[in-house]
């Protein structure tokens, strides 16, 4: 129940006891200026101007008094609304926007100026976070990329020994994982800065998920996946194409690594709404329930008992979600643990040539 209609109900109770209270007040008193006259025609005369008293100005008073309650209640809470409206609002995009003030000093303008210095700060502890992010990114590039110059010339040494080549490929590939580790990292970061811009355009994206298609197809025959394209609509969108492809690329590298060996994938892009419909499913041990509206934070891998198996750094669906975003789409995660995980992406059509 809102504190509006709380203030209301208990503002009508207050009137109508008190409306009570002034009823037998009055009849009181006209009792006791009648008490030594016992005329059944005066009592009853009594009691008709107490009735009429409480009927006619007693009511309409209560009424008057609820609905001027009501208004000055409203009016008093609408700051409350409006300040409610205003952080739910906020995220950690825009702690730099002020909330408006009113100015005039009472408790409601001293409580948005509470929050204005709240959200200064978080927004100060974001932007250290981000900026270290982004340097220690950076700073990681350079010694990353020389130890894999410098493990890549000893492979090339013929004197080594199997054991050798297999420690050392095992150290070029943990460097591999490394360095897609910072690429990601150094991407989410720079998106969060507003550090970069998407290059739109008209994009055929059908094109993209036929050529991402074939590229599954290679990355699932290792391990026997299967996949298929049902559907493919031709389909044009505005955006970037690089970001497209690479959305697409993570969507179905996801699809095939957290996957049973001889399992399936499923891509088709279709129209629905005025909007491109990208879905792929795969088969595979799937996310629980509780933990799907996760899947989106950087670094989560879901069941640990499964996805220490599996190579990642748990940045691939950040990032999809971002190119997503990025391009005023939606991206939807449902999966059945043992059955079914579907990734749903929503763009919005640039044009439609079949139209």
């Amino acid at each position: 129940m809102k504190i509006r209609t709380r203030l209301t109900l208990w503002y009508a109770a207050i009137l109508i006891v008190s409306l009570a209270v002034i009823g037998a007040g009055t009849y009181q008193e006209i009792s006791e200026q009648l008490r030594h006259d016992h005329s059944k025609r005066i009592w009853e005369h009594a009691l008709d101007e107490t009735s009429e008293l409480v009927l006619y100005v007693g009511l309409p008073a209560i009424l008057l008094g609820l609905a001027g309650g009501w208004w000055i209640t409203r009016k008093t809470l609408a700051p409350v609304t409006a300040l409610t409206e205003a952080v739910e609002q906020k995220h950690d995009r825009n702690l730099h926007e002020r909330l408006p003030r009113s100015g005039n000093g009472d408790e409601l303008d001293r409580l948005t100026e509470v929050f204005n210095d709240m959200t200064s700060r978080l927004d100060n502890s974001f932007q250290r976070i981000r900026e270290f992010t982004l340097h220690a990114s950076h700073e990681l590039k350079t010694p990353l990329t020389v130890m894999r110059g410098e493990l890549e010339t000893a492979l090339r040494e013929d004197n080594l020994t199997e054991p050798q080549k297999e420690l050392l490929l095992s150290q070029v590939d943990e460097i591999e994982r490394l360095t897609k580790i910072v690429d990601g990292l150094t991407l989410l970061t720079r998106a969060d800065t507003g550090q970069i811009n998407l290059d739109f355009a008209p994009v055929r994206l059908d094109e993209l998920v036929r050529e991402n298609v074939a590229d599954a197809k290679i990355l699932g025959q290792p391990h026997g996946i299967q996949v298929s394209l049902p559907a493919c609509e031709e389909t044009v969108v505005s955006g970037d194409r690089d970001r497209l492809r690479q959305l697409l690329l993570n969507l179905t590298d996801n699809a095939i690594k957290y996957n049973h060996p001889h399992g399936t994938v499923t891509i088709s892009l279709a129209h629905s709404n005025g909007l491109a419909e990208f879905k792929i499913e795969n088969t595979g041990p799937g996310v629980s329930k509780e933990l799907q509206p996760r899947v989106f934070e950087r670094f989560f891998r879901g069941d640990a008992s499964h996805s220490q198996a599996v190579e990642g750094c748990g940045l691939g669906l950040s990032i999809a979600q971002w190119i997503v975003l990025a391009h005023q789409g939606s991206i939807e995660f449902v999966s059945r643990p043992g059955a079914l995980t579907t990734v749903t992406v929503k763009l919005a059509i640039a044009h439609d040539k079949k139209r």
